[in-house]
């Protein structure tokens, strides 16, 4: 049976984007590119809201003339990927292997895991928190990075408890620190 894993890049407290939206304080390099490569190599398919897809949809054709291999072996991982996009408004998904689901349905996604070999991964936080209420995730991957925002999309929805059990930790050059967590139990 597959898991379903939430990997998230925060601040250090705890926002995926600050007020106005931006993120580029979350921008991997070299190395923390290649650790989320292996871990992304490891999952099948991507559970996305629109959102989240609108935003990693640049994968599937970016220019990749002069980027480091992280880069580009990251746009080959997201094309050899199934995804599916959880949207209401989106009418066609303009990247292969790709379908749109109208609504996210926790027994479809809880048989997915059940016939999938390869790990899920469920992205974006509006996505994730539905995932976490409904008891579907597994697994918690979150980059910690070097930064304080002050305010903007939080990762994780309010009202929820978990008791996790810590899997692994790691530190990169840049001050970054991934915490790698499985519910406890």
């Amino acid at each position: 049976m597959a898991k379903l894993i939430y990997a998230a890049i925060t601040s250090l407290d705890g926002y995926v984007s600050d007020k106005e939206g931006g993120w580029a304080w979350a921008r991997p390099d070299e190395e923390v590119h290649s650790f989320v490569n292996e871990l992304s190599r490891l999952q099948g398919t991507y559970l996305l809201g629109r959102r989240m897809y609108e935003v990693l949809r640049f994968w599937e054709d970016p220019d990749l003339e002069g980027q480091p291999p992280a880069v580009r072996e990251y746009a080959e991982i997201w094309r050899n990927s199934d995804k599916i996009v959880y949207s209401s408004s989106l009418e066609e998904a303009p990247t292969a292997r790709t379908r749109i689901d109208r609504r996210f349905d926790p027994a479809a996604v809880r048989q997915l895991k059940e016939d999938t070999a390869a790990d899920l991964s469920v992205g974006g936080p509006t996505l994730a928190a539905e995932a976490l209420h409904t008891g579907l995730v597994d697994e918690l991957h979150q980059f910690l990075y070097p930064v304080i925002v002050g305010g903007g999309t939080y990762w994780l929805p309010d009202g929820l408890r978990l008791d996790l059990e810590l899997l692994d930790e790691r530190r990169f050059s840049a001050g970054v620190v991934h915490l790698h967590y499985a519910l406890a139990g």
